[in-house]
């Protein structure tokens, strides 16, 4: 109300101001004809309605946003509103504000004591907004509840899930001890049966050198022995060829055919000196 108070003191001031601004720009000559009085009227005609008009269209525009403010916390509560248009032309309670507001606006010199004056507000019967905020508050409380209990147990599940963790965290320490030492023990027998099998691979490769000395020498020996039979074969081949050389030249054909070629040879040497005889000399 007071705000409503305030801009309807501001629109009322210009309305004054218009008609002292006619009065001043406009009645300076005595006298004026129908003529001038009907345009002079015309014209404020014109602001004033103007000036009106523009207050009515705030307050009309104040108001709804006043209403859409309660609406909007109303529907924040899920509360239902109900509105009697005819209230709004009822005299008896538009007096009643009239009042409210002379009252409640008098100036401080005449002003009465406000508590016995302004009419009080009823107050909320149990079956409206007070119950349903009673009922919204009791739901939030054992909500809360609820979220206390579950936080208790969620507390004590996580409590439950860290000293099992830990529990496994040492059963996997002593697991992976004990795959340790297992690994240790694996790897010394196998390192043993490496050992073994390395060994047992030199005695072998070791045999098997010996055997191919022996091999070895007695391939030499065998080559050495194959060379002296082959030398003695030679050798006997030799003399069986000079022995039947020699057999052959014994035989009579043999000495028939040196005879031949004795005789032949002889033949010859004398043709040879006959010739040279007749050759002419150089």
């Amino acid at each position: 109300m007071r705000f409503a108070r305030s801009k309807r003191g501001l629109r009322l001031k210009t309305v004054d101001s218009c008609f002292q601004d006619l009065k001043e720009s406009r009645l300076v000559e005595e006298t004026f004809t129908i003529d001038e009085v009907s345009e002079v009227l015309n014209g404020l005609q014109a602001v004033v309605h103007s000036e009106v008009e523009s207050e009515l269209i705030n307050t009309a525009y104040t108001n709804v946003l006043l209403l859409r403010q309660l609406f909007s916390q109303a529907e924040k509560w899920y509360l239902k509103l109900q509105t009697d248009i005819s209230e709004l032309e009822n005299r008896e309670l538009l007096e009643q504000v009239a009042e409210f507001e002379k009252a409640e606006f008098t100036s401080s010199n005449k002003k009465p004591i406000i508590d016995n004056i302004k009419p009080k507000l009823a107050p909320l019967n149990e079956g409206g907004t007070a119950e349903l905020l009673n009922k919204e508050i009791l739901r939030l409380q054992e909500e809360n509840e609820k979220l206390k209990s579950r936080l208790k147990t969620i507390e004590t599940q996580a409590t439950n899930a860290l000293d099992e963790k830990s529990k496994l965290e040492r059963a996997l320490q002593d697991l992976q001890l004990d795959q340790g030492n297992q690994k240790d023990f694996v790897k010394a027998q196998d390192l043993s049966d490496l050992e073994n099998t390395v060994a047992a691979l030199k005695s072998e490769f070791q045999k098997t050198l010996n055997n191919q000395t022996e091999n070895q020498k007695s391939l030499e020996e065998n080559l050495a022995m194959a060379k002296h039979d082959l030398l003695r074969v030679q050798e006997q081949l030799s003399m069986a060829e000079k022995e039947l050389e020699k057999k052959f030249q014994q035989t009579a054909a043999y000495r028939n055919m040196k005879e031949m070629l004795t005789k032949k040879n002889d033949q010859i040497k004398d043709l040879r000196k006959r010739l040279a005889k007749y050759e002419p000399e150089d």
